[in-house]
């Protein structure tokens, strides 16, 4: 399994990449919107949401067979600290976009979906409080 830390927060992400929270065993993938330097914080567009078992060794090596895979992409836009955000590889991206237009891939409701990404961020709130505070001294 990765391990999720801090990351350098002098990175500059640019609009369309796309950027992974990891948490646990849980991935949140999403497209930069924008990057508001003065904040340390990404408008981010959320497109998927992945849950590896528990005994699979790297989530970066999962694939949409050995995961589950929550569509995100008509949900709400989110504003997280870029300390937790880490850019995502092409290799680990394009299979999972692509396992979510596959016919044959079953795909988890949309209510289930929100439910799971509302309840994972949750998780990396209660994680990482400071950084989450940090956002709100500036906003004071």
């Amino acid at each position: 399994m990765v391990k999720q830390g801090l990351i350098d927060s002098t990175y500059k992400f640019q609009p369309r990449q796309i950027v992974c929270l990891e948490h646990e065993t849980t991935c949140l993938y999403a497209e930069v919107i924008e990057f508001v330097e003065l904040r340390q914080v990404c408008w981010l567009r959320p497109l998927m949401l992945t849950v590896t078992p528990v005994n699979n060794e790297l989530v970066l090596t999962a694939s949409p067979e050995s995961v589950l895979l929550y569509n995100l992409r008509q949900g709400p836009d989110l504003l997280l600290p870029v300390r937790l955000l880490r850019l995502a590889l092409d290799t680990e991206v394009i299979p999972l976009l692509v396992g979510l237009e596959d016919p044959l891939y079953e795909s988890v409701n949309n209510v289930e979906s929100h439910h799971q990404l509302s309840y994972f961020i949750s998780k990396v709130w209660r994680t990482y409080p400071k950084e989450f505070e940090s956002q709100r001294e500036l906003n004071s």
